[in-house]
């Protein structure tokens, strides 16, 4: 599996999407006791190790290999989640 390849196949999986919308959730509620961009950073890191680690599916592919794209996908999905997330807030006018 190529690289490209490897990074769509990880920004079209639902769990994913479902996690990191989850962490752009839970980082609005707590914003003001834990800040924005370290928890993000935490929370991107770890969705980007764990999936592989647990979802075992069989991929041919190192783990570095599936974290660092991971990372990466995690990453695009955050930006457009984040980019929802502001033109929601700005419609609402908060």
């Amino acid at each position: 599996m190529t690289l490209s390849q490897l990074i769509l196949t990880q920004l079209a999986d639902p769990f994913r999407i479902g996690l990191i919308i989850a962490l752009v959730a839970t980082m609005a509620r707590t914003r003001a006791a834990t800040g924005t961009a370290l928890p993000l950073a935490a929370g991107v890191l770890f969705v980007a190790v764990i999936l592989p680690t647990t979802m075992g599916r069989g991929l041919a592919e190192p783990l570095w290999r599936q974290v660092s794209a991971g990372v990466l996908s995690n990453a695009v999905i955050l930006g457009i989640t984040l980019g929802i997330w502001t033109a929601i807030r700005r419609a609402r006018g908060n």
